[in-house]
Order: structure tokens, then sequence, then C-alpha cells
């Protein structure tokens, strides 16, 4: 997975997201318990955060299914995102 775009703090506390390019894709706004509620550009919820038990962050998307996490502590700097995609290779693994 690779890091395109960038993120900025907006006017009203929000987080606005863009592309390489410049092009708005999403925002995040704070919700009322303390995690982030995440829109694409239309303007159409798509996803929750909410900050895990060792300072990372957990992601939902709009059916609260989980779909990825982020390490608090990243030493490489990668702003990595681990999705679902582990879950899937963990599926094929009899138990």
């Amino acid at each position: 997975m690779s890091k395109n775009g960038y993120s900025r703090k907006g006017a009203f506390g929000q987080i606005n997201h863009y592309d390489e390019n410049g092009h708005k894709v999403g925002e995040s706004w704070p919700s009322l318990f303390g995690g982030m509620n995440e829109y694409d550009e239309n303007g159409k919820k798509v996803g929750y955060s909410t900050q895990g038990l060792f300072g990372g962050y957990n992601h939902y998307d709009e059916s609260w299914h989980n779909s990825g996490y982020t390490p608090f502590f990243d030493p490489w700097g990668s702003g990595r995102n681990i999705d679902e995609s582990f879950d899937e290779e963990c599926e094929d693994d009899p138990e």
C-alpha cells in the first residue's frame, strides 16, 4: 500500500484529505465520543475511526466492519494502514 496525497486541518476542526494532485477526496470530522467520522468527496459517510487501547487507530467502514488499523508507533514513518487483507490471508490457514 502506498501513501499518496496529504491531509490538512480545516477551519472548523475537520481534517481535509487531498490526492497527490491537490483535489479533495474526503474529510474527517470529530465525533461526539472522541473518534472521527469519515466522509467522501460527496459528503457521504464512509467510515469511522476510533483510538485503540495502545494509541493506534481502529478503522471501520459504514457497516461497522473492521477495515484496518494504523499503529501508534511507526518507526519507518510509512503511515501504513494494516487492513483487512491480513485477515483474508489468515482465512486460508487451518486452525
